[in-house]
């Protein structure tokens, strides 16, 4: 872990401000394959990335906070969309609201809880973990997740808030789509329906880059854009069923699925689980102290005793279970399907400035470097994303 004090972007007497918006499941190469006119202007007047590269595992709690923190999810805690704590005794489900908000869930420092400790008030729309308390603090202005709320509502709310006085106005606010990710698992990730999706997501980024603009303290706002991951098309032919090399009634604690599952062996059953699944074609199995170091996961206690990742474009199931889904995330976090967006605009940052492919656990320093503020301990290193400030 690391920590870095100090502040490489142009200081000036005005204010910082930054907004982020995260939009689930944005591949890397979108912006090559559809029309994204309002992307290629930031890659003409800002910063972008060839691309975001996900925490293992590239699934959405886990990343989004990693980016928040700027810490692996085995440092953080958020090990999955769907984890078991033997400690206190709860499967932690991102679908269970008391859970989300519950703070003893999350650990390390959140950029917001960062902001506020050094005075800057925070503002959130959807970001995952912002609905819980942590460290005894919640972003100054939050809101409870609602899918029904439109794209165009919390566009709005985010411009609201840059317009309140300067004395309750946030500096930093982020905010969350949660497309085209979910088009994506229905049809695909190249399917006309997410294309269309891809087209309006790049307009309403061109009506939030008009709306900054037309604000007073629009030129002292800064916007970066992410996602929290990618997207591999599967089908129904690419499929492992677990049962065929291993008994289900052998295991305990079994979380996630398809691509990313991890779980226990009842008392008895570990060596039998571990020689089934490694006859398994088309995906792995480690016990979670082999993992290879460079996912940077394995030591924390939330994590199952065996840990089972598809191959790309595969699927693990049980007999019985339905594969409903024509695309999906979670693999190896360097298969270049599973990687996201990185682009940037505003007083910090270069024009025209194309940076290599990064961790998203850099993320967190990023922010911290644009707010002049002091970062927590955390994982990311300055050195690989400095060059992109002005």
């Amino acid at each position: 872990m690391s920590v870095f004090v100090g502040c490489l972007a142009q200081q000036s007497d005005k204010k910082p401000y930054l907004v982020v918006l995260s939009m689930d499941g944005f591949r890397w190469d979108y912006v090559d394959s559809f029309p994204t006119p309002n992307l290629h202007y930031i890659i003409k007047n800002g910063v972008h990335a060839i691309s975001l590269i996900p925490p293992f595992p590239s699934v959405t709690f886990p990343s989004h906070y990693t980016m928040a923190t700027g810490l692996y999810p085995d440092h953080h805690g958020i090990v999955n969309n769907t984890f078991y704590d033997p400690d206190l005794g709860l499967v932690y489900s991102y679908k269970n609201n008391n859970l989300v908000n519950d703070g003893s869930f999350y650990g390390g420092e959140p950029i917001w809880v960062t902001a506020q400790k050094q005075n800057i008030k925070a503002a959130s729309y959807f970001w995952p973990g912002t609905e819980a308390e942590i460290k005894g603090i919640r972003p100054v202005y939050w809101k409870k997740y609602n899918a029904k709320s439109t794209y165009e509502q919390r566009i709005d709310s985010v411009i609201y808030w840059l317009n309140l006085p300067e004395s309750i106005r946030p500096q930093l606010i982020m905010f969350y789509f949660d497309n085209p990710d979910h088009l994506s698992h229905s049809f695909g990730p190249f399917d006309p329906k997410v294309r269309e999706m891809v087209m309006r997501l790049d307009s309403l980024i061109g009506v939030i880059i008009i709306k900054i603009d037309q604000i007073p303290i629009g030129k002292q706002v800064n916007f970066i854009i992410v996602s929290d991951h990618g997207m591999e098309e599967t089908n129904n032919k690419k499929v492992i069923v677990l049962d065929n090399y291993i008994s289900k009634s052998w295991c305990e604690n079994i979380n996630g699925h398809y691509s990313f599952i991890t779980l226990d062996a009842k008392q008895g059953y570990s060596e039998n689980i571990y020689s089934g699944l490694s006859k398994a074609p088309h995906m792995k199995v480690w016990k979670k102290s082999d993992l290879p170091e460079r996912f940077h996961f394995g030591t924390n206690h939330r994590i199952g005793e065996f840990v089972l990742s598809a191959d790309s474009a595969y699927s693990m199931r049980w007999s019985g279970e339905m594969l409903t889904i024509n695309g999906n995330h979670g693999y190896d976090n360097m298969n270049s399907d599973m990687q996201g967006i990185f682009y940037a605009i505003g007083p910090a940052f270069k024009k025209g400035y194309l940076q290599p492919s990064f961790e998203n656990v850099n993320l967190y320093i990023i922010m911290t470097q644009v707010l002049q503020i002091t970062p927590a301990l955390n994982d990311g290193h300055i050195e690989k994303v400095k060059q992109m400030f002005k």
